[in-house]
């Protein structure tokens, strides 16, 4: 079992901005697509930014233009830049990852264990 460390978040005013961040253990093999999911009180967690690793990313449609995922390879980590948050963002942000740790392993689900983002006046 592969636990990803995150760091960031905390609370900020609407139009303000935080950043989120996750890193995975340096001995894991191979890291594929890495992604921020975010779970809002009374709600379901949903997929907010995804990042492969030639750097192509994906993010739901209420964050588009706000939010900006990044990767360093060299670095395992993947960072999620939130501008102009709104209350709707507010909620629990985990990292997700699919890693594998050996080259005869399969790729498998990796999670940080969860940063929380407010977005309140």
């Amino acid at each position: 079992q592969v636990q990803l460390v995150e760091s960031g978040g905390g609370s900020v005013q609407p139009g303000g901005s935080l950043s989120v961040s996750c890193e995975a253990p340096g001995d894991i093999f191979e890291i594929n697509t890495m992604a921020w999911y975010r779970q809002a009180p009374g709600k379901p967690r949903a997929f907010v930014a995804s990042i492969t690793t030639d750097g192509e990313t994906g993010y739901t449609v209420s964050v588009k233009g706000r939010f900006t995922i990044s990767r360093d390879n060299s670095k395992n980590t993947v960072h999620l830049q939130m501008n102009r948050l709104q209350y709707e963002d507010t909620g629990i942000y985990y990292c997700h990852a699919l890693v594998m740790t050996d080259s005869w392993s399969s790729f498998f689900d990796a999670w940080g264990q969860g940063t929380q983002v407010t977005v309140s006046s």
